[in-house]
């Protein structure tokens, strides 16, 4: 078998983010206010809650919040880079720190690229990237739904054909 031939098929999918917390009720309240996203109406978070999830608009997007008795001790392995979508992003770092963000980096470059890292109330990483007005992403031919697709060209993600019995018939 061909090691390198390519084949779509469904693998998993990302079902959400879990980020470790000391308060997982108040991280929930905050990321809400920075993504603009929402709890679950029938299964509201609480004060006293060790996990609470928020979700985006369409529900796609979920971050789960767990309380954990340590703190943050190292640099996080992952973060979140955010993108305003209706502000620049001087006026987001100008936002996120007024709800309680603090200022790690400044890696604005003087043409105008570059992001600023912040720490949530936490401490967790996050890095703010120029907003949607500010650039054109490279990567919108990706997004479904933002145009037509073209039947001749290649499938954009191939995935690696699994050998031997892991693979379904």
């Amino acid at each position: 078998m061909n090691p390198h031939r390519f084949t779509w098929c469904v693998t998993s999918r990302i079902s959400h983010t879990t980020i470790d917390s000391r308060n997982a009720y108040q991280q929930s309240l905050w990321w809400s206010q920075v993504l603009g996203m929402r709890e679950d109406p029938e299964d509201s978070n609480e004060p006293d809650h060790e996990e609470c999830m928020i979700f985006s608009a369409d529900g796609r997007i979920r971050l789960l919040f767990i309380a954990v008795p340590e703190a943050k001790q190292v640099k996080n392995r992952l973060h979140f880079d955010v993108r305003p979508t209706d502000t620049t992003r001087d006026e987001e770092v100008t936002r996120l720190l007024r709800l309680g963000a603090t200022e790690i980096a400044d890696h604005r470059r003087p043409d105008g690229s570059g992001w600023v890292t912040l720490a949530d109330p936490e401490g967790n990483e996050l890095d703010v990237l120029r907003g949607d007005s500010e650039f054109t992403d490279p990567y919108a031919h990706l997004i479904t739904g933002r145009r037509a697709p073209d039947p001749n060209a290649a499938a954009p993600f191939p995935r690696p054909v699994i050998p031997g019995p892991l693979r379904a018939q």
